[in-house]
Parts: structure tokens; sequence; C-alpha cells
């Protein structure tokens, strides 16, 4: 007969639980603040990660550079790591191929009724291109290249997008920071929690409207809208 691991899981976090804590009540056993005192029980279970190895996951980098490595790489050199590893995706010229995202074109759609959401027409920062293309692609074996291919293949991903127009271009840590993106000027901070503050309200407004107005239902209908321990929807009196 056999048992489900979760219920096998639970059993040994169950004992596990039962070896390291004391419950107060029994002869002899200690008391809540007696357990507190002692030390938390080390099972020497892994180690603290040295500088390198967290150097190493700390990959991330910000619109303004910092986090970039040191490296470069050329159109022209990103071309044939492209065709190699993402073509068969993305298309020869980031059109996509079958249901994968494209990667180039769309310029002047995001107002239109089908916006196309491309490295050139949408994304805000080169930054955000190299962060994403260094940690997850190529897609199944992610951060495989070296830094300068990652380099080499975001110049072209631009290239392909008509940011960067010279097939010699040389994209480095020291000048990526500086490459404006189309829509750069698309995208605001989030200050919702000043500017519409003045619009939070309990109730819904019922004032000053075209015609007259009455609630005809409320989200409890589908089972949505948080209860109170009482069981009232929360915000109806």
């Amino acid at each position: 007969m056999s048992r489900s691991p979760k219920l096998i899981i639970a059993a040994v976090a169950l004992a596990a639980l039962a070896g390291s804590v004391a419950f107060a009540g029994g002869p002899g056993e200690k008391t809540e603040s007696q357990a507190e005192a002692k030390p938390a029980q080390r099972f020497n279970i892994g180690r603290a990660p040295s500088a390198d190895e967290i150097r190493g996951w700390d990959i991330d980098v910000r619109p303004d550079g910092q986090g970039l490595p040191v490296g470069k790489g050329t159109v022209a050199q990103g071309e044939k790591l492209f065709m190699d590893n993402c073509a068969s995706c993305h298309g020869e010229f980031g059109e996509g191929a079958g249901r994968w995202p494209v990667l180039a074109g769309g310029k002047g759609s995001l107002t239109s009724d089908n916006p196309v959401k491309t490295v050139g027409s949408y994304w805000p920062y080169a930054s955000t291109l190299f962060d994403y293309v260094r940690h997850a692609m190529p897609f199944g074996s992610p951060q495989s290249l070296k830094v300068d291919e990652y380099y080499a293949l975001v110049a072209y991903v631009l290239y392909l997008n008509d940011v960067i127009t010279d097939q010699n271009f040389e994209l480095s840590n020291s000048n990526l920071a500086t490459i404006k993106m189309p829509n750069e000027g698309g995208f605001i901070m989030d200050d919702r929690a000043t500017s519409e503050k003045a619009f939070w309200q309990k109730e819904p407004c019922m004032k000053n409207c075209i015609a007259p107005v009455k609630i005809t239902g409320r989200a409890t209908a589908v089972d949505v809208t948080p209860e109170d321990k009482d069981g009232k929807p929360r915000g109806v009196e």
C-alpha cells in the first residue's frame, strides 16, 4: 500500500517539530519561556554562500547601467549569434516564428486596436533588454553564453528595431545606458498612492451623476468580496 508523498512529508515535518519544540504542561517539560531562551537548533545543512557565489546570482541591471558587466560586442557579431541561438523561435528578422514572441516592428502601433509590443515599440530601456536576455536566453539554456556574446546579441536586436543603425556599432558596458529607446517617454512612475488618494472611498460615489443611479449588485454575488469574521462583507454597513 503506497502512501501519499504529501502525507510522508507532513509526518516528517511533525516529527522534526516534536523533536525540537518543547510544550509546557507535562512533568519535566520546559515552559514556553524556557524553550524560547534555548538557542535555535542547527542541523548543519548547507553553508553560507561565498561573495563570488552571490555575485554569480546578483546580475540584475538598472536603467542607469548599474550592474552591467564589463564586456562588448558588435551588431555584426550579434547577427550570427542570433541566427544560431534565437532565429528558430523569433524569426531571422525578429518577426517571430509560429507563436513565439515578436521582437521587432510594431512602431506606432501602441495606440491602435492591435498594438504590437516589441523591444523597439514598447520597451523603455536598453538595460531591460540586456538584463532579460542575459537572465533567460537562449531558451532552454539561459546564461550559457559569454558576456561579450550577450552584448553582441543585444546590439543586433536593437539594430533590428532601428535603435542602432550601424552594423559596426560596438555595444559595451560604457555606452549601453546612453541608448534611448523610442518608448521611454511612454512610461511614468506609479503615483496612484498620492494622485488618486482623494478618490478612495468606502462607499461608491452616488452624487452629481448624469442620470439617476442605484446599486444593482455587489461582488458578493460571485464570492469575491472579503468577509469580516462575523460573515459580513467588508465595506457594507
